[in-house]
């Protein structure tokens, strides 16, 4: 028997009908097929320190974490989490009922915005922001309200009046990244207060992704929203240990956040993974604990390999924004002569080997983003050279 459909309507609901493969794997498998350097999607090449991946080696030994484990995560987990606020950033929070474990931040983003939007609502982003964002708003049913970041005197920058005038009586929250991807601005602790006193005066539930939170570099700071005067209740903060530990693929995350807000996303996380990732729970506990040093050490490892690749798209003839935090840097094409960054980014892999990211994806206004491309440079050092050399001597120019 063959399945019966309707060719009347489509497969697709219309909320995901404008969502189809994502620039990642069209990129990815570009740089399959042409044997390139990829430098498009956000995954480092090495695996990160060899004590946590054996703390998830014991764990599976142990039978911990084999089968389903708590909800919320497992406890050792969550007190990690709690704890590691508590020193970095002086925020108090109950493990038991204001920490979340969710399978990495992609989901907590999903069921953060699942439990709290209705239909109508409208969220605030800043554009370029990561692609899943629009997907989940849409999955919500809100409607996406963007504010662009736009590059002035070497960086991105917020334009406060802008995001002020955004809010409307449909406003329902804002979905703040920063440290920011793909531009790599992080917010400053002005323009974070700007935002907490309109937050607070218009009533305003704020998401924030930091998942980047310990990857800022130079004279940059990352300032949890959550700390300013107002938001530790009103703000869900979403992180991650993937771009931390460099276990990518282990895909734990968690939230912070009020009792409440907790117990809401957790309404609907329970009906997505319900639970994930059981033994490596455990060595991210352990990972969360590390010293100061290691946290220090990888900042400082991650600077200096952005670095090697910024100076090397500059001798390629690109314009660089060098970042403030995360692992990506955003280049203008356009003083190669060229403005469209979805061709020259379909080009570069058979003009230079190396393959990055079209940022115009990640806008509403694409022509805002038509002349910005994003690499990232979370690579072993000889594989950032061999790009900066492949782009200069064969590719950009």
């Amino acid at each position: 028997m063959t399945a019966m459909t309707s060719s009347a309507r489509p497969l697709l609901n219309r909320r995901l009908a404008a969502f189809g493969t994502t620039i990642f794997a069209e990129m990815s498998a570009l740089a399959l097929r042409t044997g390139s350097i990829n430098l498009g999607q956000g995954f480092p090449d090495t695996d990160g320190p060899e004590a946590i991946r054996e703390a998830a080696v014991r764990a599976l030994r142990d039978g911990r974490g084999n089968q389903y484990p708590p909800g919320p995560g497992i406890p050792e987990l969550r007190t990690a989490v709690a704890a590691h606020q508590q020193r970095r950033y002086g925020l108090s929070y109950d493990p038991d009922t204001e920490v979340l474990v969710t399978a990495g931040a992609t989901e907590a983003i999903a069921a953060t915005l699942l439990a709290l939007v209705e239909p109508g609502d409208e969220v605030i982003a800043l554009e370029p922001y990561y692609d899943s964002y629009a997907a989940c708003i849409a999955m919500a049913g809100g409607t996406r309200v963007p504010v662009t970041l736009r590059p002035r005197d070497g960086r991105f920058h917020l334009d406060l009046d802008e995001l002020r005038a955004a809010v409307t009586p449909r406003t329902r929250l804002l979905l703040l990244n920063t440290p920011h991807n793909p531009t790599g601005t992080v917010l400053s602790r002005e323009e974070l207060t700007s935002i907490a006193e309109l937050a607070v005066e218009r009533d305003l539930l704020v998401v924030t992704d930091e998942v980047y939170e310990h990857l800022v570099f130079d004279d940059a700071e990352h300032i949890p929203l959550a700390t300013l005067p107002g938001m530790r209740d009103r703000t869900v903060t979403i992180s991650s240990s993937g771009k931390t530990f460099s276990y990518t693929g282990w895909k734990v995350g968690w939230i912070t956040a009020s009792p409440a807000l907790v117990t809401a996303v957790r309404s609907a996380k329970q009906y997505l993974t319900y639970v994930s990732a059981g033994p490596f729970q455990y060595a991210i506990a352990e990972a969360l604990a590390l010293p100061d040093s290691y946290f220090t050490g990888f900042r400082d490892d991650l600077r200096s390999k952005r670095d090697v690749l910024a100076a090397g798209l500059e001798e390629a003839g690109l314009t660089v924004y060098r970042p403030s935090g995360t692992y990506f840097i955003t280049a203008d094409i356009r003083p190669l002569g060229e403005t469209d960054g979805i061709a020259f980014c379909r080009a570069l892999p058979e003009r230079a080997g190396v393959v990055a990211i079209p940022t115009s994806v990640f806008y509403d206004h694409h022509e805002m983003g038509a002349p910005f491309v994003r690499f990232a440079f979370c690579k072993k050092k000889p594989v950032l050279e061999e790009a900066a050399h492949r782009l200069k001597t064969a590719g950009a120019r």
